[in-house]
């Protein structure tokens, strides 16, 4: 009897359940269902799979009932109508383990952030959440700045985002961004923020950097492609330069800016870093790495090779690997 695709996967990573671009069969779904109800997977990726609608409720019904399961990755186009979206809300209401969730280039709208938002926001062990390329909108990302909050506060979300990817979001507005901007602000956990790939330009960047000026948990932010000039790399400059800030990392990479001041802006983040480990080193403690971003998937599947690193949160959050 030939091997299946399942136990191919689960063979060279185990504990790992990674497919990419296939059609599942029945048989495979079977599989895959078993082992999450066995608890022998902490990372299930089912990125860019075709598999029917019963299918589909059949693999959410196991991660419902999956204790190991840390990271989902259902990216490209597997979360596809509204009824899957359903489904998914359903399993996270029910699962208890899950920490990193991917759902980039999935056609959410607002309505399906609605249908989830209950299941995302009570939670009690989501932290790192990817919502790139799902043509939200407004009413999308208030319920997502939720998720975010401040110290202090009373909140359904029982731990608070620690990472979050909202890359190539177009539809989003001004008023959106700068809802996030007062979320990020005051955030008491956030420390990634991907927002490259959308249309900010240098005003919404403006509103950003007096977010990041006032967190303090932020440490790496993702402008890449947001169509900035030099003008919004200079605030961000003046910020490193005259206030401290958690801040670790700024990709500013495929904007109008000088080479000369992102050099100038990494080499202050660079030398803030380097006090901060002799600070640790002084109280004995090692200061906190700084991390991985998620990289960006495009709007298409057309580039199928790709690699994806988590941030790195906690031993549980595992490395994916898809080539």
């Amino acid at each position: 009897m030939s091997c299946s695709l399942v136990d191919t996967f689960t063979k060279m990573l185990p504990g790992s359940i990674q497919i990419t671009g296939e059609t599942l069969s029945g048989a495979e779904i079977k599989d895959i269902c078993d082992s999450l109800k066995e608890n022998s997977v902490r990372l299930l990726s089912i990125r860019g799979c075709q598999l029917s609608d019963r299918d589909f409720g059949r693999v959410c019904r196991g991660v419902a009932e999956s204790h190991s399961l840390a990271q989902l990755n259902m990216n490209l186009g597997v979360v596809s109508t509204i009824n899957r979206t359903k489904h998914l809300a359903d399993a996270l209401k029910t699962n208890r383990s899950i920490q990193t969730l991917f759902l980039h280039g999935s056609p959410l709208l607002d309505a399906g952030l609605v249908t989830l938002n209950t299941a995302l926001s009570t939670h009690p062990s989501l932290v790192s959440l990817d919502l790139g390329d799902c043509m939200l909108g407004d009413e999308a990302l208030r319920l997502i700045c939720a998720m975010l909050p401040p110290d202090g506060a009373k909140s359904a979300c029982p731990t608070g985002l620690r990472e979050l990817t909202l890359s190539a979001n177009p539809s989003i507005t001004t008023k959106g961004w700068a809802r996030l901007a007062i979320a990020v602000a005051h955030s008491s956990q956030l420390r990634v923020l991907n927002l490259d790939y959308n249309p900010l330009g240098d005003q919404i960047a403006g509103m950003l950097a007096v977010a990041v000026a006032s967190s303090r948990t932020l440490e790496v932010l993702d402008l890449e492609g947001t169509g900035l000039s030099n003008q919004s790399a200079q605030v961000f400059l003046e910020m490193v330069e005259n206030y401290p800030t958690c801040l670790r990392m700024l990709v500013l990479a495929e904007n109008a800016i000088s080479p000369e001041l992102q050099q100038q802006i990494s080499d202050l983040l660079s030398e803030g870093e380097e006090d901060d480990d002799k600070e640790g080193e002084a109280r004995g403690s090692a200061a906190i790495p700084t991390r991985e971003k998620t990289a960006w998937i495009p709007h298409s599947n057309s580039h199928p090779q790709m690699v994806l690193l988590t941030s790195g949160l906690g031993e549980s959050l595992l490395a994916e690997t898809e080539m």
